[in-house]
């Protein structure tokens, strides 16, 4: 197994702390100074990834080895692609995400509480998760090697025959009912969900939570339906991590997973979502809220755009740690605790957000300078020194995953995943330092120009409507997503 080589020449950031002033109220990111010199360098971080081994198996299932015998315990991953919630019927919202919650429930030969005792006893892992918008199933584990044969015994069960007990079904009904219900009360689940409506319309990357009646709509029966017709190995892979070798892991796979028949099932495919509608400012009026929670964003890229480099540097730069946001909002000015701004880019288009809650009294001036941040970005270059120190951090938090087996895999399951190169890894450092500022600029022009961002607020209607009203054309909702006039 080749050994993981790659060069480490990076600059660590130096830290930078706010001085206490001798009088002013507030702390001011002017009179930030460096505690210390850490060394830095210029040069690029030259790294080449051990590649996994590779294999098909006749039953349409991709596998992936990346060995490494330092420690003795085995992770994988089981990717099932056309298994998420991308692919939920419109009136079962949640039915991908709740037939992977049941699996873990009980199996035709154990129960819940068996299965979990089984974990603990081995001091192993097994979990099987689908969100609401991707289109993939993930199950996922790990052990000391000397238990994972026994552990591949459990996940095979959990996988093949879970049994969607009515009573367990009913159980995590009404556990999931009463959190439909107090996640309502949540700021930023309540910005979140108006968000998501107003950047993706009815495409499924807008989904953030079921409903009761979507809830109610899905039995075990539709459960049992969805895992027959959408755990399929074809367009699939597993991937192994550790002390373990392709031979054995292909051994592995044969014999716990080898009642897992090829289905003939097409690859599944996805559209973007639908470009969105003029600027527009939506407020969810929260009476009596002492805080503003607010989003503002757009539509960002697919994962495998040529901008997705670009546009990772001047985030950084704009919303990263100790970035333009940080600095000014919470450490100059103090409005809030914290602020940042981050992209989602998949097989669709994803979203660009930049996100915080402040006190209700200065949501004018942090949601004004939240937008001058932004603009600055548009229309002025980066400083080289600026840039510089937002790659280096890009680059050196890169360097840190390499550390594990486990994520150096994840970065070739993202290549099959995405149709990435196989080399993408090995020059991503060298990719991430060649931005330069005037295309760190032309990403923050095109994503986050002004006719592209959309404003939603969670607050007290009575004390920050005509503010927002400043911001653009406004809509008001209740906390169900009913219009107010």
């Amino acid at each position: 197994m080749p050994a993981l080589i790659f060069v480490l020449m990076i600059g660590l950031i130096a830290g930078a702390f706010p001085q206490a002033p001798a009088a002013p109220p507030q702390p001011s990111t002017t009179q930030m100074v460096l505690k210390g010199k850490a060394p830095v360098s210029n040069e690029v971080l030259k790294v080449k990834l051990p590649r996994p081994q590779e294999a098909d198996l006749p039953n349409g299932l991709h596998l992936m080895v990346l060995e490494d015998h330092r420690l003795p315990q085995v992770t994988f991953t089981l990717i099932i692609q056309g298994a998420g919630g991308y692919f939920d019927p419109p009136d079962k919202i949640g039915l991908a995400s709740y037939t992977a919650s049941l699996m873990r429930e009980g199996t035709k030969t154990r129960t819940s509480p068996q299965i979990s005792e089984a974990l603990e006893t081995m001091a192993a892992t097994l979990t099987v998760g689908s969100g609401l918008s991707g289109t993939t199933a993930t199950v996922s584990g790990g052990s000391l090697t000397e238990n994972f044969d026994k552990l591949m015994d459990l996940t095979s069960e959990v996988l093949l025959s879970p049994s969607f007990d009515p009573g367990e079904w009913d159980r995590f009904k009404t556990r999931t009912k009463a959190g439909l219900i107090q996640q309502r009360t949540n700021p930023g689940f309540l910005a979140s969900e108006t968000f998501n409506r107003v950047v993706f319309g009815s495409h499924p990357a807008g989904r953030i939570s079921p409903t009761a009646a979507n809830l109610d709509a899905i039995t075990p029966e539709a459960l049992a339906e969805f895992h027959r017709t959408h755990y399929a190995p074809d367009n699939s892979a597993i991937a192994f991590a550790g002390d373990i070798s392709m031979a054995d892991a292909r051994k592995l796979v044969e014999a716990k997973l080898g009642g897992w028949k090829k289905a003939g099932v097409v690859k599944p495919t996805v559209t973007d979502p639908d470009l969105m509608g003029p600027p527009k400012v939506y407020l969810i009026a929260r009476p009596g809220s002492v805080q503003t929670t607010m989003y503002v964003g757009t539509q960002s890229m697919r994962r495998t755009d040529p901008d997705y480099a670009a546009l990772t540097v001047v985030n950084r730069v704009l919303g990263g740690t100790m970035g333009r946001l940080f600095r000014h909002l919470r450490e100059e000015k103090g409005y809030t605790y914290g602020i940042g701004s981050g992209f989602s880019a998949t097989l669709y288009r994803g979203s660009w957000t930049s996100s915080t809650s402040v006190r209700t009294d200065v949501t004018e001036p942090a949601l004004t300078d939240l937008l001058a941040e932004i603009a600055e970005l548009r229309d002025k270059p980066v400083p080289e020194n600026e840039i510089a120190d937002a790659k280096r951090a890009i680059v050196g938090s890169f360097a840190r995953d390499l550390e594990s087996p486990q994520q150096v895999l994840g970065y070739y399951i993202d290549n099959w995943l995405y149709g990435l190169p196989a080399d993408y890894w090995d020059s991503y450092p060298a990719r991430i330092t060649a931005v330069t500022a005037a295309q760190a600029q032309a990403a923050a022009q095109k994503y986050w120009a002004s006719s592209r961002l959309q404003i939603v607020a969670v607050g007290d209607a009575a004390k920050v409507t005509d503010i927002l009203r400043k911001k653009g054309t406004l809509e008001v909702f209740d906390a169900d997503g009913n219009p107010m006039k």
